[in-house]
């Protein structure tokens, strides 16, 4: 039962406090240290900004991906009112704080003498991990790559937040010619995948055609004759060096002349072995056609073997492949698409797309965010997904534009991606939408005057939430959107009501209507006649309630 400390005496409660400080205690303690931006947001309620310039658009019928430049705290603190449990995989890719100034916590760059060094960097991720965990969907994914400096705080700090959840450790080789320590050189780096209990979420891993472990389909050994299973004893036609179909099973008594018989431009093959053995196929007859695509027909100087070989497999826990080299497939490649940028460090973009695919192949209208895009790999990986099998996946990056990153590293890479680059063919000129927004703030205080401009300077935030950017009608009093026949509506002046029901009224489809409120009214006497089409919401009291919960 809990206890109720309401009733003790005083001298309870001490003697209550100094009991508890004897007890033994598992988890992380750490010396929170203020982070001006978090501290920012009790003044300071922040929005987003639509960069104009900075829209691409090459298919209006694709999603539009969405770059925010800004402290992804900010940002992070407006995506849990926009996409609230719509998240399917975050991704992220934090400072590793290896005490090489690699990243500045208020303003000022950490480094290895810094004795908070460790405490700044927990207080900074903990105070993300905190409000990022509602964003994702009761099945989404969160993966975060480390390494050794602060790998282990990390998966503490996720058991913490993550309560409940699976967490699962990968290591990935992503520097093969390794990183000199004191003792050891260096290869390899972390990713933490975490997800609720008992899903299965991980799909399958893709092999390339190169990798594939092919194996003789006729079976061997033990119970592997004809006689052991009739229905395994057909013949595999071939055709062109490709198996096109399957014959039916042999009846008893009938035994073919030898392995491959020649018919015509057609070829049967059985499974008789070099002895001449029957044996048995490892598909029955009425089984095979589901692994057609798995196998391969291989001459031989007395015919053709058919064999199996799987493109996929379980994902495993350590991750070895030249692909994964952050050099050659991170480095370069960025230095590549974005002309004069000397970014340190990106990921490899397949080390990437390897974590994310097997939990995006079957979701091909996913939404994957990372809140620190840096140069923009997960926005690529994405791309290239949606490139490999025409999915309409979207692409959420957040980053500063600490040293230029966001203007002039992530920006221009991700328009490398879109427009094209002639060295790289292969993983770029894919089709694809992107809006850059910034972060702004208005004032916190909640007088009638903030509320006012909290709606106005909220119209980016409420197209993001919906996903409809084209303008259909803007004026003072109101403004309409559309993505397909999805439209949203913001109503700025309640006497607009009138005026605006009347826009709509012949424009087919649902509607998504905001209503500018001082309070929380949800104005459905006055949508009374058009209930079914419209769903109604008043703001900015939605949007204040959310920032209460995450700025209290």
């Amino acid at each position: 039962m809990p206890k109720n400390y309401q009733s003790y005496s005083k001298d309870e409660l001490i003697r209550e406090l100094q009991q508890l400080k004897k007890q033994k205690k598992y988890g992380l303690v750490w010396e929170d240290k203020p982070e001006d931006v978090v501290e920012q947001c009790k003044t300071k309620l922040p929005v987003l900004k639509e960069v104009k310039g900075k829209e691409i658009i090459t298919d209006k019928d694709k999603p539009t991906n969405i770059l925010i430049e800004g402290d992804n705290y900010h940002a992070l603190s407006v995506l849990n009112y926009t996409h609230e449990k719509k998240i399917d995989v975050i991704y992220i890719d934090p400072p590793y704080n290896t005490g090489a100034k690699d990243w500045k916590y208020n303003n000022d760059y950490v480094d290895s003498n810094d004795a908070y060094r460790h405490s700044k960097w927990l207080s900074m991720m903990f105070n993300r991990l905190r409000i990022v965990r509602k964003l994702l969907k009761d099945d989404g994914v969160f993966i975060c790559a480390i390494d050794d400096n602060e790998f282990h705080h990390l998966g503490t700090l996720l058991e913490e937040i993550f309560n409940g959840y699976e967490i699962h450790c990968v290591t990935i080789v992503h520097n093969p010619r390794g990183i000199q320590g004191k003792n050891f050189s260096y290869t390899h780096e972390y990713a933490y995948f975490v997800f609720k209990k008992g899903l299965k979420v991980i799909g399958p891993r893709k092999i390339r055609a190169e990798d594939i472990d092919w194996r003789n389909l006729r079976d061997n050994g033990g119970e592997s004759l004809r006689t052991d299973a009739r229905n395994c004893f057909y013949p595999i036609v071939v055709k062109k060096d490709m198996v096109v179909s399957f014959g039916d099973v042999l009846r008893d008594g009938v035994h073919p002349e030898k392995q491959t018989v020649v018919d015509g431009n057609q070829l049967f093959v059985y499974p008789i072995d070099r002895q001449g053995i029957e044996r048995k196929w490892r598909y029955a007859r009425q089984s095979v056609e589901s692994i057609k695509h798995l196998l391969r027909a291989k001459k031989t100087p007395n015919g053709y073997e058919i064999e199996i070989g799987k493109d996929f497999g379980t994902v495993r826990t350590v991750w070895q492949d030249s692909r994964y080299d952050s050099n050659e497939n991170g480095t370069k490649l960025v230095h590549s698409l974005v002309s004069g940028t000397d970014f340190d460090f990106p990921k490899s973009l397949f080390n990437t797309y390897d974590c994310i695919a097997p939990i995006l192949y079957e979701k091909k209208k996913a939404i994957v965010l990372d809140y620190f895009a840096g140069s923009g790999t997960t926005g690529h990986a994405v791309m290239l997904l949606n490139k490999e099998d025409d999915g309409d996946r979207q692409c959420i990056l957040c980053t500063n534009n600490e040293n230029g990153i966001a203007e002039e590293v992530c920006y221009p890479r991700i328009k490398s991606v879109i427009k094209g680059h002639k060295d790289y063919p292969n993983i770029t000129g894919i089709t694809n939408n992107l809006k850059y927004f910034k972060t702004d703030f208005v004032d916190a205080e909640q007088t009638d005057k903030n509320k006012k401009k909290l709606t106005n300077e909220a119209i980016e935030m409420l197209c993001i939430r919906e996903g409809a950017f084209i303008p259909v009608k803007e004026n003072k009093e109101y403004k309409i959107y559309k993505n397909g026949k999805h439209h949203i509506g913001i109503i700025l002046d309640q006497l607009a009501i009138p005026e605006f029901k009347k826009a709509i009224k012949n424009i087919e489809g649902r509607f998504s209507v905001y209503v500018f409120s001082l309070g929380d009214d949800t104005f459905d006497e006055e949508f009374e006649d058009m209930k079914q089409k419209v769903k109604l919401s008043p703001i900015p009291e939605a949007i204040l309630r959310v920032y209460r919960r995450i700025f209290k």
